[in-house]
């Protein structure tokens, strides 16, 4: 198995993922989002003094991106304290997945809802999530992939116990998910596959120790947006 595999090197503010190599990657980042060809995904841990009213975030980051010499990257955003990052790693049956992600839950939501929100920036965390698997994938396939990672991390949250008026809570409102594979002739990413069991394995697994972390380090918040005792 390859030494560098969705391997995590954390330079504060900055959470840098190395895929090994350069490969396609899938997101809805706010640093190159799309299908885009990167060796790594990082994260950029940020307060509100780092973004004042009226700045434009996609200038800033690609700034940032560029200033740090990861303009070729692609780029995630989170106020959570990323030294509190989970990494797990699945293989079934020959498919290898690793799953990066940090787990914020103070701007938690309820799909379907729009919740009000008084509090400060500084609490939202998000959740972001980075996901590479050795499996050689169509993008049709890919883009299943994707969907089953956002699965995972929803089972996870829901999991976490944590509840609006409206029903468990599924999210967040910024959560952000990136998923890299080679490209090849793969043509499927589904439940009923190794890859898709591996994928959900190892996203499951980090959100629910993130979530389960966060609940247990904010129990103001806790009591703030979900009325915990």
């Amino acid at each position: 198995m390859a030494d560098i595999f969705l391997t995590p090197h954390l330079t504060r503010p900055w959470l840098i993922a190395d895929l090994g190599a350069p490969m396609r990657v899938l997101s809805f980042a706010p640093y190159r989002p799309g299908f885009v060809t990167a060796r790594h995904i990082v994260w950029r841990e940020l307060k509100n003094a780092d973004l004042p009213v009226g700045l434009e975030v996609d200038d800033w980051i690609a700034t940032e991106m560029a200033r740090t010499d990861h303009v070729d990257a692609v780029g995630l955003l989170t106020s959570r304290n990323i030294t509190r990052f989970k990494r797990a790693e699945v293989t079934v049956e020959g498919a290898r997945v690793a799953a990066l992600a940090t787990v914020g839950l103070g701007n938690a939501e309820r799909i379907g809802a729009r919740t009000p929100r008084d509090w400060a920036v500084e609490s939202y965390g998000t959740i972001n999530i980075a996901v590479q698997t050795d499996t050689p994938l169509r993008e049709v396939a890919q883009i299943e992939a994707l969907t089953i990672a956002a699965e995972a991390r929803t089972a996870a949250v829901m999991e976490a116990g944590l509840r609006f008026a409206a029903g468990p809570v599924t999210g967040t409102g910024t959560d952000c998910l990136a998923l890299a594979a080679p490209a090849g002739q793969g043509a499927y990413a589904g439940l009923h596959t190794t890859l898709g069991e591996a994928i959900g394995r190892a996203v499951y697994s980090t959100v629910s120790e993130g979530a389960a972390e966060w609940v247990r380090e904010n129990p103001l918040m806790m009591r703030k947006v979900f009325g915990e005792k």
